[in-house]
């Protein structure tokens, strides 16, 4: 079980350069999230490795990281495929944000009647919006994340839907 003073940011794709530079993949609302962080991590069995960012810029849709200690690029090389955490702490959520990871496990109540649908057990991005993987009593259901089903999500009680006839039977 990993330590929740953690949280899933991004993942190294690649490298960039020669002097051991990555090229990072942000899980993060924006690329800027990712981009603006002093350090990240990366899980090392038990425990989590600090590596400060020395310097950070945004290419595309993605964050290119130096960092401090990866100097060739054969140490940056080893970082392929790795997911990076960052501490809670370090972002600054505005009033009513959240961190999507904090929803699984919640349960998914219709907004009208209070019935529990069962719980949210993954977030799914494809594109457009997020689709919620609801485990209910009759198997695995999807719900888009838009306006039209998702009422409210409240990190403490619960997601708040409003649903269409069939979609969670």
């Amino acid at each position: 079980m990993t330590d929740k003073r953690y949280i899933e940011c991004g993942k190294i794709i690649n490298t960039h350069g020669c002097r051991g530079g990555v090229k990072a993949e942000s899980w993060c609302n924006s690329e800027d999230d990712l981009a603006g962080l002093s350090r990240v991590f990366i899980l090392r069995g038990s425990y989590y490795e600090e590596y400060k960012i020395t310097k950070s810029s945004i290419f595309k849709q993605f964050v290119l990281l130096d960092l401090k200690g990866v100097d060739d690029m054969d140490k940056a090389m080893l970082l392929k495929n790795k997911t990076l955490y960052a501490l809670r702490d370090d972002f600054a959520l505005d009033e009513g944000e959240f961190f999507l990871a904090d929803m699984i496990g919640l349960d998914v109540i219709d907004a009208d009647s209070g019935e529990c649908y069962g719980k949210l057990t993954e977030i799914i991005n494809r594109g457009a919006s997020d689709i919620y993987v609801v485990t209910t009593k009759n198997g695995e259901r999807m719900i888009p994340a838009v306006d039209e089903f998702i009422i409210s999500v409240d990190v403490q009680k619960g997601v708040f839907v409003r649903v269409i006839e069939g979609m969670l039977d």
